[in-house]
């Protein structure tokens, strides 16, 4: 599970650490009369753990959709470790390093926790009918790596009681915790979250937030997340960015943040507001 991020390295493409990872510049997208984004542009410094926050209908899942290739912008360009990635599809944005988790998660179900991790790598010689038929101790051997890669995650992400469990029996928090593991299958440089905290108990979200500040600090991986837990956002996240109607409202630190008169009455409601008075 070793990623080299190259932080203090150029990257392939000459982009320096000190440039943003991923850079979104007036981005758009309208749903019939709806405008979902307008114009919208932030970056993300690499390293960090940025925070996306906003009322429900600001733009925030629309703007993943949109970064990942899930959907097609209208005008604008998005940018990681400085290449143009705005009409790429979402499986050569995968290969890119650039991940996502969803607010639901997309288990397959049918298949074992540790199975969902294998299934995860790109290009395995094992998919080719002419490799499994010509080459079984190429594709073995490759399996072999794999399996032993996913037993790392599971150890990490403390879920090796359930390797072999379907994963649709897992409960809500353990199938977030197999969706970070399926993104570390990929050796990402940057991971977007959303709503890693929803539906999570609290004991299994100290768990999901101890292990992102862990990726981030010890093996280089950047984080851009959606959530609505203030708690969270406001104690991991740095910086946090505010949308609101498509666009971006606001940028800083969550003490700026937290005492943005703005923020403070439109998003983060009284039990913040009252410190910000």
């Amino acid at each position: 599970m070793t990623t080299d991020t190259g932080q203090n390295n150029q990257t392939d493409n000459g982009a320096t650490a000190s440039e943003p990872i991923l850079d979104v510049q007036d981005i758009s997208k309208s749903f019939g009369g709806l405008k979902a984004v307008d114009h919208c542009s932030f970056s993300v410094r690499r390293g960090t753990i940025t925070g996306l926050i906003g009322p429900n209908g600001a733009g925030k899942t629309t703007a993943f959709n949109l970064i990942t290739g899930f959907i097609s912008h209208d005008s604008g360009r998005i940018l990681f470790r400085g290449q143009d990635i705005s009409h790429n599809r979402p499986d050569q944005i995968f290969s890119k390093g650039l991940c996502r988790t969803f607010q639901i998660p997309r288990e397959h179900g049918t298949m074992s926790v540790i199975e969902n991790l294998m299934l995860v790598p790109p290009g395995q010689h094992g998919e080719s009918f002419w490799s499994a038929v010509f080459r079984p101790s190429l594709v073995a051997e490759e399996e072999s790596r794999h399996y032993a890669k996913a037993c790392e995650v599971l150890e990490y992400l403390q879920l090796t009681h359930v390797r072999d469990e379907y994963a649709a029996n897992l409960s809500g928090g353990q199938k977030k915790l197999l969706e970070l593991g399926r993104m570390l299958m990929a050796d990402p440089e940057l991971i977007l979250l959303d709503e890693p905290a929803a539906g999570v108990n609290r004991t299994l979200l100290k768990t999901i937030t101890e292990n992102i500040r862990y990726l981030a600090r010890e093996r280089g991986i950047t984080f851009l997340l959606i959530e609505h837990d203030m708690n969270m956002v406001m104690s991991l996240c740095d910086p946090v960015i505010v949308m609101s109607e498509g666009r971006k409202l606001t940028e800083g630190a969550p003490d700026e943040v937290r005492s943005n008169r703005d923020v403070l009455e439109a998003y983060l409601g009284g039990q913040y507001a009252a410190t910000g008075s």
